[in-house]
């Protein structure tokens, strides 16, 4: 019995839940956010296929045309787009495609909108500068960096602003999708919408400077081929049936192996190989030692060794003050200090306070 085919809504649920799975996931790497990812991008591609075989959306109609619940399903490529963005590559040159597919899912979300007359008239002007010049295309046109400083905080209380009202609604019993006031729901998912377009606008810049980076990045060099055949003659090391080889040398395996072999021959060339042991241990010694030098001394020793040389000048401050007591036992000294007082006043008497003032005796 083949499997019932599943409805837009049920699809489109159980691709919420993945998506918001996968946003609940700080962990990019493992294996379950990969997997999440895959499935939620899958499910979406389903809601793409079931819009388009029922005929959903039409060009011919207009916003008031759409009902409310069908409302959600205009974001469809918008929720494509931001989930293809976060598929993880390994070189640039894998990273190119899925950015075009993340901007090719931008578009077709932009076009419905537009199509639905659902953008506003800033966003309406954005549309189209997009369109003169998609590569190129910037949220903040201007060059001046305070016109751009003034433009980014605008977004950025735009983007604020549209959280908040959100946040506001989604909490409100009024805007409740299910139970609550159809006029009220309607506003709730046409402001998700006016979001998620300037999101949209936002990430079509981001993948423009992305792109940018990505044009500078070095190219990868290809990988040489070989042939299997090259492959088991350089995994085994071995000859050839006419005894050519390309190694110069036997195969490390079997000198290691070949334990009777002496180091040298008698010629002193080496037959197997060796390490200097001594070299070896003062690399491993230095292996964790600090980049600095470290000291030899202590402080004491070191000023101790700076007053043996002489360089320490001893004295001064209050030491230089005092006066060493008089030996009272030593009458020469006595004496010479006498003499030497003498001589001072004897001086003095001879040479009075102010007789060398010659130029300003008053």
């Amino acid at each position: 019995m083949s499997e019932e085919p599943r409805t837009l809504k049920s699809v489109f649920q159980a691709a919420e839940r993945k998506r918001q799975a996968v946003e609940g996931t700080y962990e990019a790497n493992s294996p379950t956010y990969r997997d999440d990812l895959a499935e939620a991008l899958k499910l979406y591609e389903e809601c793409i296929q079931i819009i388009n075989k029922i005929s959903l959306f039409s060009p011919n109609e207009g916003l008031e045309d759409i009902a409310t619940s069908d409302l959600p399903y205009l974001l469809v490529n918008f929720r494509i787009a931001e989930l293809v963005q976060k598929v993880s590559t390994q070189s640039p040159v894998e990273r190119k495609p899925v950015l075009t597919k993340a901007r090719d899912a931008y578009e077709r979300f932009l076009h419905l909108l537009d199509s639905y007359s659902i953008l506003s008239e800033s966003d309406a002007k954005l549309f189209a500068k997009y369109n003169e010049d998609p590569t190129g295309f910037s949220t903040i046109s201007t060059a001046d960096p305070t016109a751009r400083r003034n433009a980014k905080i605008a977004n950025f209380k735009t983007e604020k602003e549209l959280k908040n009202k959100l946040e506001y609604m989604r909490n409100s019993p009024r805007y409740l999708e299910d139970g609550g006031d159809e006029e009220a729901v309607r506003e709730l998912y046409l402001t998700n919408i006016a979001f998620c377009t300037h999101l949209a606008f936002q990430g079509l810049e981001g993948i423009n400077r992305e792109m940018e980076i990505l044009a500078h990045a070095p190219v990868p060099p290809m990988p040489q081929a070989s042939t299997a055949e090259d492959d088991e003659r350089r995994r085994k090391g071995a000859k050839g049936n006419d005894g050519y080889s390309e190694r110069l040398d036997p195969p490390l395996s079997s000198l290691l192996s070949s334990g009777n072999v002496p180091l040298l021959s008698k010629e002193g060339k080496p037959l197997r190989p060796f390490t200097l042991t001594s070299n070896r241990q003062e690399l491993q010694r230095g292996v964790f030692r600090p980049g600095h030098n470290l000291p030899t001394m202590t402080i004491d020793e070191y000023l101790e060794e700076e007053r043996r040389r002489g360089n320490i000048i001893e004295g001064g401050g209050e030491a230089s003050m005092r006066q060493p007591e008089p030996d009272e036992d030593n009458e020469e000294k006595a004496d010479a200090e006498t003499m030497k007082a003498r001589e001072w006043d004897e001086f003095k008497e001879a040479n009075p306070r102010g007789s060398g003032n010659t130029l300003n005796r008053g």
